[in-house]
C-alpha cells in the first residue's frame, strides 16, 4: 500500500475526531504536532480494539485477524511496505518520539485477552489486565508529551488504570449483557453479590457496598496518576490534568446517582467536557 505520511496522519485526525469521544476532547489541549501524533497513537488504539471488539466476525477469525495485524506492525517495524493507511504515521512517531515498542505489543496482547468472556479472580488479575489495555497505552502517551527522569513508569500506568477501572464500573450493565464480568470474584463474595445480580441489575445495598468499594479503589489510582504532573513536561500537563478531569468526573457522576449505573449510562455532557478543556490550561 502506497500511503504518504500526510495521508496517514490525515486518516488518524479523522478516526479520532470521529470516535474518540472523551480523548478527542483532551487532545485539543495539546500543540498541534502532539496533537497530531496523539491522534496517531489513538488510531493505533482504536483500530486493535476494534479489531478483537467486533462481535459480528467468529471468534477464530478475530484472533488471525489480531494476529495478522501484529504481523504487519512487525513488518512496518522491519521497513517493509505499510499494510494499512495508519502505519506510516505510526512507524514515524514511534521513531521520532522514542516510544517502546513493546508497548504496543502489550496492548495487542491484552486485547487478545479479551476475546473471550473470563473471570479475575482477585484484584492483581485484574490490574494486570488493566496494564496490557490502557497502562501500556499510559506509557506510549508520556513519551509524546514529554517527561524528565525514569520514576514515571508507575504513575503513568497507574494513570491508565484508574482511567480502565472507572469505564469498567461505568459500563457494569453492557458488559453483564455481553456475558463480561471484570469485577473481582473476591470482591463479588466479600459484598455476597453475585453474576446473576450483575446479570438482572439488582440495585440494592450489597451492589451500592461493592460499588462503594470500587470507586475508592480507582481513587486511589487517581492519587498516584497525580504524581506524573511533576515528571511531565509543560505542554503535556494540560493533557493529563483533563483526562483526570473528564475520566474522574465519571466517577463523580456514579456516586452522585448512589452509584446507580443499570437505568442508563454514565456520561459527561458536551459543554461540561468543554469547560473541562478550557479550565486545564489554568493550572491545578
Amino acid at each position: 500500500m502506497t500511503v504518504t505520511l500526510d495521508e496517514s496522519r490525515q486518516y488518524c485526525q479523522q478516526l479520532a475526531k470521529q470516535t474518540g469521544k472523551n480523548f478527542y476532547y483532551s487532545f485539543l489541549t495539546l500543540p498541534a504536532e502532539m496533537r497530531r501524533d496523539m491522534c496517531v497513537l489513538y488510531a493505533f488504539m482504536r483500530i486493535t480494539d476494534d479489531i478483537g471488539d467486533d462481535e459480528s466476525i467468529d471468534l477464530p477469525e478475530r484472533r488471525q485477524n489480531l494476529k495478522v495485524w501484529k504481523q504487519s506492525l512487525e513488518s512496518t517495524l522491519a521497513g517493509e511496505s505499510a499494510e494499512h493507511v495508519i502505519f506510516p504515521a505510526l512507524l514515524d512517531i514511534i521513531q521520532r518520539r522514542q516510544i517502546p515498542v513493546v508497548y504496543l505489543y502489550d496492548v495487542i496482547e491484552g486485547v487478545s485477552q479479551d476475546l473471550e468472556p473470563h473471570r479475575f479472580e482477585s484484584w492483581h488479575e485484574l490490574e494486570q489486565y488493566c496494564y496490557h489495555v490502557a497502562g501500556a497505552v499510559g506509557l506510549c502517551c508520556i513519551h509524546i508529551w514529554g517527561f524528565k527522569g525514569d520514576d514515571v513508569h508507575t504513575s503513568a500506568v497507574a494513570c491508565g488504570t484508574a482511567f480502565q477501572l472507572t469505564n469498567i464500573l461505568r459500563d457494569i450493565a453492557e458488559d453483564a449483557d455481553r456475558g463480561r464480568v471484570y469485577l473481582p470474584q473476591e470482591d463479588l463474595r466479600q459484598f455476597g453479590y453475585t453474576e446473576d445480580d450483575l446479570k438482572n441489575g439488582v440495585n440494592d445495598d450489597r451492589f451500592r457496598a461493592l460499588m462503594q468499594y470500587e470507586v475508592a479503589r480507582a481513587r486511589q489510582y487517581y492519587e498516584q496518576a497525580e504524581e506524573l504532573f511533576a515528571s511531565l513536561s509543560k505542554e503535556g500537563q494540560p493533557i493529563l490534568r483533563a483526562m483526570i478531569r473528564i475520566y474522574g468526573g465519571l466517577l463523580d457522576q456514579i456516586e452522585a446517582r448512589n452509584y446507580d449505573v443499570y437505568s442508563s449510562r454514565v456520561s459527561l455532557s458536551k459543554m461540561k467536557k468543554w469547560s473541562i478543556v478550557a479550565r486545564s490550561f489554568v493550572g491545578m
